[in-house]
């Protein structure tokens, strides 16, 4: 009877408890009112949670009081209580710029800007460079501590990227660079400007710069150089069309300060009068005759929405032609992209697929410096009834060209035309399955595909002085062609397994990664010459990475962190003995300000504190068969016998013992928000060891087939302090002002090298087989090895008089010293960004300290002797003041390395927006630029930002550039 009775109470209180439950549902939308697929809604407190699909739908069973979280990237949290009575609600999503910047792509997955506690820093589009960007990384130049970037002066060139200076003497120095999870090949490709030439900088929405060991381990042999993630943009919410067109004008801002042709006549006849009837009656300044105004134009078109309104879809179109300063010289490229995300079987599948498109056409000009400085400035441009075109040449008295003459710098731009065109394919596929039976667990499969092929060809007419075949003394021109082929394919598979466990959060990733590198390439080599080698195709050796990687990532109470990772990785250039490796890291993150003492603070609002260490290998070295036994065809008296054939041949050098570069980096750091977020910023420490080094050194004679060969002898240290800064001086609803001061301090020395002895490196122009630089223990790499000059009681140098610096009574090698080095010991980046209604202004400014030049250009050519080569040569100005004749090794005198810190004012941008004319969303913004507007320096050369060998002997001249330009988004 009990029983009966319970059961009519239970069967009594099941309607009530099925009646306190209700279905919800409703819609998400953006602000423009589009569907949203995809929001992550979460009951809270529960496990309860759900997803909408691609119309932006959801439906969720809820109890009375329960609260509602709706969340997606880019977007503002929304919290919602359901009251037990609406059971429709609808959601409308504020899109919020910030929150973009809170997840950031780490590789192989992402992590919340408050778990991260490696060195990570993330650059988002609205930081942007602004101004003439031609290619990517300039959008990032001067904007992360810790991150130089040198750009080239060249149209569409490539920059010297260096993460905390670079961990190698003679391997790659540059950063793995990972577009869109594709990592990408460091070398260029035939006929192309740089590996990022060929990608728009409109399509890119963020870069992420792993600069420590601890976050850039999980790329193993790839990444001892660091890490730079870009990603691009992909399509999302109403349609919307955007087109931007900008308009160039670069002119020449600075030249190699050289004599006059009336000083030149002067010179000539005080010291060589003789040769005074050689002289012409021009007055010509060569190197603006090499010069140009360059007129450049960037055409952007991009539009992006949801396809057939289900499928977030982005497709963009570029067009870019840019002329050089360099006569003659130009890049074009044409570019296109598409982007598809959609999302399939209840959101549980996303699929990306970025597929690009780029044409680059390119016209190299010649580097006619060197012979603009030199060429004899009373010769004219052009000579009536010269046999060369009509242009000046110095001639033989056979009408000929003269040997050993400059040639005519104007004609050697004109008359060459080296031409190339290259067809690059490139993007990936990424597959993103959480499981339906285990929605924790996600299967991430991504697959790149890069093939470029590129062709090219140089000509000259028989009437070029560069193409006469001086033995017989005719006119042959030239001509010739390549084309080449590479491939880059990538394939990454990876579980993540990610839950919550009260107060634990577990993120756990493990995966495999294979790439292949292919290339073959065809030349004709020279095709009028008789006596040149046959057409021939050169295929590469295929290159195979390999790895395996895991990474757990740890929380309590979401205020303790710590990060773990390790990979093993292979590659097909070592020794199956030296192929693989482990690279382990581990880090950790404490956010204070979720402490009680630090709570409820008004002064910091955000305090984390990290530490990381880990180990990265070196993959791209100089040599990749050293430890294969390899031979050659050789000479006569290098015959061996195959059984009835005697075939001429000799050993090559080997070394089976080549093994990886091994660089172990601690580092750690501080982010903090002060005064209500405020001022933000961050602060490293690191030490970084690089082991291992490879270095072309002298070997024992008799210890192997050569008297040189790469050995792993080296290693240095590099410790260092990074700082960033970013401050909203004012923050008002119609004026607002940011700022934002990077600060990087390092210092690098070599520790260790093989029986301590020095390597000369760093070759330089003037006399034979000179070199200017030295690696040696106690010293930064590449650092400047000279002579110290004396000077007389007017402190003007005396030519050849050096100072004995070990007292031996005698001025020879072992008196070079190291008197600087070509890398800054100080970087500095600062960014001011105004806005006042709807005007905006914005300038770029960066420094550099501590970093040498030796002036090459001076060096090798202010000497007054070279008034009496077989033509009279032009000379800088400098000589003026030195005098010197041309005393040998003047070249090596630490007089010609200079101090060349700088300040540079990149970027400057005034523009006016108007919104709203046609609907709310409509903006057109018309600005104008300055780039390169000034440099301040003592560098007595063109440009104290060199390459970064820091050797100065002529450059390509980076130019200012005015700029006009107008955004229109509807």
């Amino acid at each position: 009877m009990r029983t009966i009775k319970l059961l009519g109470l239970l069967l009594m209180l099941l309607p009530i408890s099925i009646f306190a439950q209700s279905t919800v549902s409703g819609t998400v939308v953006d602000n423009s009112g589009m569907p949203i697929p995809g929001v992550n809604i979460a009951v809270k407190n529960t496990n309860k949670g759900t997803t909408t699909d691609f119309d932006g739908n959801y439906s969720i069973v809820l109890e009375n009081g329960e609260t509602l979280s709706f969340s997606y990237v880019g977007f503002r949290t929304k919290n919602i209580v359901f009251n037990g009575k609406n059971t429709s609600i609808e959601v409308s999503m504020v899109e919020d710029a910030e929150a973009l910047s809170e997840v950031v792509v780490v590789g192989y997955g992402n992590q919340t800007v408050k778990s991260i506690s490696g060195s990570v820093a993330s650059v988002t589009e609205k930081d942007f460079n602004k101004g003439n960007i031609v290619t990517s990384e300039s959008l990032i130049q001067g904007r992360v501590p810790g991150l130089s970037v040198t750009k080239g002066g060249g149209p569409g060139s490539g920059s010297e990227i260096r993460i905390r200076g670079g961990s190698s003497f003679n391997a790659n120095n540059s950063p793995l660079i990972v577009l869109d999870g594709l990592p990408l090949d460091n070398s260029v490709a035939d006929g192309t400007r740089s590996i990022l030439s060929t990608i728009n900088p409109n399509d890119i929405e963020s870069f992420s710069v792993l600069k420590d060991a601890s976050a850039a381990a999980i790329y193993g042999i790839r990444a001892s150089n660091g890490v730079i993630i870009i990603n691009t943009k992909k399509g999302r919410g109403e349609l919307s069309v955007s087109l931007d067109v900008q308009q160039n004008i670069t002119t020449i801002d600075n030249t190699v300060d050289v004599l006059s042709a009336g000083q030149f006549r002067t010179l000539i006849a005080e010291n060589f009068p003789g040769r005074l009837g050689e002289l012409g009656s021009a007055n010509t300044n060569w190197q603006n005759e090499i010069y140009r105004d360059a007129k450049s134009s960037d055409i952007n078109l991009s539009a992006r929405g949801a396809l057939f309104g289900k499928i977030p879809s982005r497709l963009s179109l570029n067009r870019s032609d840019q002329q050089g300063l360099r006569q003659t010289s130009k890049f074009d490229r044409t570019t296109a992209s598409l982007s598809l995300n959609p999302r399939l079987f209840d959101d549980h599948l996303k699929v990306g697929l970025n597929a690009n498109y780029s044409n680059e056409d390119n016209r190299f000009a010649d580097g006619v410096e060197g012979n603009a400085i030199t060429f004899d400035p009373t010769q004219p441009v052009r000579s009536p009834g010269s046999p060369y075109g009509g242009f000046f040449e110095f001639l033989d008295n056979d009408g000929s060209a003269a040997s050993n003459v400059p040639r005519n710098p104007v004609s050697q731009l004109l008359q060459t035309r080296n031409i190339s065109n290259a067809d690059r394919l490139f993007g990936n596929l990424n597959l993103d399955y959480k499981f339906h039976f285990l929605p924790e667990l996600r299967l991430v499969t991504n697959l790149g595909y890069d093939r470029t092929d590129s062709g090219g060809s140089l000509t000259r007419p028989g009437t070029s002085a560069l193409g006469v075949n001086a033995e017989q003394g005719e006119f042959i021109g030239n001509e010739s062609r390549y084309e080449q082929t590479r491939t880059n394919t990538s394939a990454d598979s990876y579980f993540i397994y990610e839950n919550d466990f009260n107060d634990f959060g577990l993120k756990l990733t493990a995966g495999y990664s294979y790439q292949k590198f292919e290339s073959e390439r065809f030349t004709t080599n020279e095709i009028l010459d008789p006596n040149a080698q046959e057409p021939r195709t050169t295929v590469a050796d295929d290159v195979v990475l390999i790895g395996y990687f895991g990474r757990a990532n740890f929380s309590f109470q979401d205020k303790y962190f710590v990060n773990a990772s390790i990979r093993r990785d292979g590659v097909s250039k070592f020794s199956p003995e030296n192929r693989f490796e482990y690279f382990p890291s581990v880090s950790g993150a404490w956010i204070l300000t979720e402490e009680d003492f630090l709570e409820d603070s008004n002064l910091i609002n955000s305090l984390k504190v990290r530490a990381g260490w880990g180990q990265l290998g070196q993959q791209e070295v100089p040599s990749t068969s050293d430890y294969l036994r390899r031979y050659q065809t050789g000479l006569s008296n290098q015959q061996y016998n195959f059984g009835n054939t005697i075939v001429p041949f000799q050993p090559l050098y080997t070394n089976p013992d080549i093994r990886w570069e091994i660089l172990t980096e601690i580092n750690l750091g501080v982010d903090f928000e002060l005064f209500n977020n405020r001022l933000s910023g961050s602060v490293d420490v690191f030490e970084r060891t690089a082991d291992d080094l490879l270095s072309n050194v002298p070997v024992p004679d008799g210890a192997n087939f050569s008297n040189q060969g790469f050995q792993n002898i080296g290693e240095f240290v590099s410790k260092g302090i990074e700082v960033n800064l970013d401050y909203n001086v004012i923050r008002r609803d119609d004026l607002n002002w940011n700022v934002n001061y990077n600060f990087t301090a390092i210092d690098r020395e070599i520790t260790n090298l093989a029986f301590g002895q020095d390597i000369f490196v760093g070759g330089i122009t003037g006399g034979t087989g000179n070199t200017i630089q030295v690696q040696r223990e106690g010293a930064w790499p590449n650092s400047f090895f000279t002579y110290a000059q004396l000077y007389d009681q007017a402190g003007q140098p005396i030519e050849g008089a050096y100072a004995d610096l070990n007292g031996d009574g005698t001025v020879d090698d072992r008196d070079r010293y190291v008197s600087g080095n070509g890398q800054a010991d100080v970087l500095m980046g600062f960014q001011s960004n105004f806005t006042y209604k709807n005007f905006d202004f914005n300038f770029n400014l960066r420094a550099s300290f501590g970093n040498d030049i030796y002036n090459n250009v001076n060096s090798s050519r202010a000497q007054l002797g070279n008034l009496n080569l077989v033509s009279p040569n032009n000379l800088p100005v400098q000589v003026l003041e030195t005098g010197f004749a041309r005393t040998p090794d003047v070249i090596l005198s630490d007089f010609f390395v200079e101090d060349a810190s700088f300040l540079r004012m990149d970027n400057i941008t005034l523009g006016y927006t108007l919104r709203g004319f046609n609907r709310e969303s409509t903006s057109l913004r018309f600005w104008m630029g300055l780039q390169n507007a000034f440099v301040i320096t003592d560098y007595s050369g063109v440009d104290p930002e060199l390459n970064i060998s820091g050797i100065d002997n002529t450059i390509y001249p980076r130019g200012r550039t005015y700029l006009l330009g107008v955004n229109y988004n509807f």
